[in-house]
């Protein structure tokens, strides 16, 4: 069996020019097990060949690149630091090399807010002072990111004269991670709950104005939007499932696999990798390492995200808010701006949305944006609000 897999660039792995032979003798087998590997700086590959004692003239037979185990990370540019090694080797080994490089990351305009009953500490970036004349905008965001998404945008609205706050929801991003069953269980009403608390907590002044982009925890904050009018002034909606059609993609059905889910929601890079396959562009190093970075701390942001698919039912939300945000009942006003190159959710599912009830619904097309467009093209997000909140 031969495994070839590229090595790393030389300024992060310094490449020995002589082949090294190490032979592991299990004395439990019937035969012998030769592992040699051959590392060369000219074409800075490795190549591992293993072979039992009865065919020792295959030990030299020249390698052909094939299956390359890494290629899951190594072939998205943006995640190659996840398995980098560093020069040094860090204490804690790479996990903990990259944790000492990143864990300072990603908090900007962020604080920690204790709410609720059961003193759930929340994550929220704020800008803008509470007492402008403009309002309040309140971010929420989707699963499985974070309130980082919103950073820019935030930025740029407080200089517009609005008070600004986006929480990590309970579960995601740097917000608390209960384990399920003791004080929190990540069903629908909890995260209505919990998220009335907060604001009840930090005396925010309603009505607001609301954004949410992103499917599951997004999809909740429309749900909370329909049972909460009155705290709400004017509803915009970035890329978010709208109708009953709405696909549900990959990364969701897979986590309420038993078992597969398990093992999937573990995965450290499994938000950059959702957010680059929904978009058209490849996200900057230093913006995978604030989305990996929960992932890398604990398991519980996996085990919180893999509790929340499988207690969604997908279809009753997407029929609520489909029926509850087109009816004549509701008569804020609703803008949807849609990244036009979503790769999970097609443009047709705003377009079908906005038919529902045109007069209420004002549909603006993100050319080149995919499925955070916050995050992909936020100027033409901050132009689309600023018109609209305005």
């Amino acid at each position: 069996m031969v495994l070839a897999a590229p090595l790393l660039p030389s300024s992060s792995l310094s490449l020995p020019t002589r082949t090294t032979q190490v032979l592991v003798d299990f004395s439990n087998r019937t035969t012998a097990t030769t592992i040699r590997t051959r590392i060369s700086s000219s074409n800075r590959s490795l190549t591992v060949r293993a072979s039992t004692a009865q065919n020792p003239k295959d030990d030299d037979d020249d390698a052909t690149p094939g299956f390359n185990p890494f290629g899951f990370v190594t072939d998205n540019p943006s995640s190659r630091a996840a398995i980098q090694l560093p020069q040094v080797p860090a204490e804690d080994g790479n996990v903990g090399q990259m944790l000492y490089r990143i864990e300072d990351k990603g908090r900007e305009f962020g604080k920690y807010v204790v709410a609720g009953r059961e003193r759930l500490r929340w994550f929220v970036r704020e800008t803008g002072s509470p007492d402008t004349r403009r309002g309040t905008i309140l971010f929420l965001h989707g699963a499985p990111t974070q309130s980082f998404s919103y950073r820019v945008v935030m930025s740029q609205m407080s200089d517009s004269g609005f008070h600004c706050l986006a929480p990590d929801w309970i579960g995601f991003g740097f917000s608390d991670m209960p384990q399920p069953g003791y004080g929190f269980d990540y069903t629908e009403k909890e995260f209505h709950e919990a998220l009335d608390d907060l604001l009840e907590e930090m005396k925010v002044k309603t009505p607001v104005f609301l954004v949410v982009q992103g499917f599951l925890v997004g999809s909740y904050g429309l749900t909370w939007a329909l049972k909460n009018a009155s705290k709400i002034s004017k509803l915009a909606i970035l890329n978010t499932p709208l109708t009953v059609s709405s696909p549900v993609p990959g990364l969701l059905k897979q986590l309420r696999i038993p078992l597969f889910g398990e093992f999937t929601c573990q995965n450290a890079i499994i938000a950059e990798r959702f957010i680059e396959a929904g978009s058209p562009y490849v996200l900057k190093s230093e913006k995978a390492d604030v989305y990996r970075l929960p992932y890398l701390r604990s398991g519980g942001p996996g085990f919180a995200l893999l509790e929340a698919a499988r207690k969604i039912n997908f279809n009753n939300v997407l029929s609520e808010v489909a029926s509850g945000l087109t009816s004549k009942s509701w008569d804020k006003p609703i803008l949807v701006a849609w990244g036009m190159a979503d790769k999970h959710l097609p443009q047709s599912v705003a377009e079908e949305f906005r038919k529902g009830n045109p007069g209420n619904i004002k549909l603006k097309l993100i050319e080149g944006a995919g499925h955070m467009p916050q995050e992909d093209w936020p100027e033409k997000i901050i132009e689309a609000l600023r018109q609209f909140f305005y």
